[in-house]
């Protein structure tokens, strides 16, 4: 049987699913696409009907604008547990501030490096 610490979790798990198949499910019986016609086949945004080519092109400095910000957002999730437990790291003697300013400064010449390829300048 399932120990009781794991509890907390699986009901976590079983609502977390029950929650998604309710609302999975209930877009597949009441949304538009349901109901017969032609705008089961078309595109729907918005409650307006499409008009235009539906899949357009996109330039690849969307594409490029989207993994750059992925690139330097794991810095976020990389310093903010970081700050957290930095004095925890410092009570116990332990050297914590190298590795993450080698960290950082990876970061840095990933941005330089950036900047003068020139990937954040839009008019190009």
């Amino acid at each position: 049987m399932v120990s009781a610490a794991y509890l907390p979790f699986l009901i976590q798990v079983v609502l977390a699913a029950g929650i998604t198949a309710a609302v999975v499910g209930a877009s597949h019986l009441f949304g538009q696409r349901s109901r017969g016609g032609k705008i089961k086949n078309s595109a729907y945004e918005c409650g307006i009907p499409a008009s235009g080519l539906i899949h357009t092109r996109f330039s690849v400095k969307f594409f490029l604008t989207a993994l750059l910000f992925m690139l330097f957002d794991l810095e976020i999730v990389i310093l903010v547990p970081w700050m957290f437990i930095y004095r925890e790291f410092l009570a116990h003697h332990i050297a914590i501030l190298g590795p993450i300013l080698f960290f950082l400064g990876v970061l840095v010449l990933g941005l330089v490096y950036e900047i003068k390829k020139g990937a954040l300048e839009w008019e190009k």
